[in-house]
């Protein structure tokens, strides 16, 4: 209820009553809003208008973006550091240094420099130009251990 705000007018077009009503609904979930419209075109038919949706990124979106795409980065650069010391028959340690040097982003709205209106564009379109897309450059310096020799832990 939050989400949704209802404006109605009510008139008298001359022995008849008409109402007009216009909702508007924040959805998170694509497949809900999906879902809630073609119940709407179901229920009401012609007699309903669907406008198409406006996308757009809260702050608190894009800054857990940022996050996710930041520790995925660590994850990476950690995984690959296993990997080389593997090579050379060491063991990975804990992480000594951890340090984001870059972070990009890009995406995430209707650039207004394209030809094409917004209500001119077709929903996939629509998409694209609204998914927010980031990257993060990491830099991490881990500890290296040498393999024990397995005598040694047996005595």
């Amino acid at each position: 209820e939050e989400n949704m705000t209802v404006t109605e007018d009510f008139s008298r077009v001359e022995d008849t009553y008409q109402m007009e009503a216009e909702v508007c609904i924040i959805f998170t979930d694509f497949g809900k809003m999906q879902n809630v419209c073609n119940l709407l075109i179901e229920k009401l038919g012609t007699s309903v208008t669907i406008s198409p949706p406006h996308f757009y990124h809260t702050p608190e979106a894009i800054d857990t973006l940022r996050r996710r795409v930041c520790v995925s980065a660590v994850g990476n650069t950690r995984q690959k550091a296993q990997e080389v010391c593997r090579l050379f028959g060491q063991s990975l340690g804990k992480p000594l240094l951890i340090k984001e040097e870059e972070t990009k982003e890009w995406g995430g709205h209707i650039d207004s420099h394209l030809s094409n209106t917004p209500d001119s564009l077709t929903l996939q379109e629509r998409i694209q130009n609204a998914t927010a897309y980031a990257s993060c450059r990491v830099f991490a310096v881990f500890e290296i251990k040498g393999k024990e020799n397995r005598r040694n832990k047996l005595l």
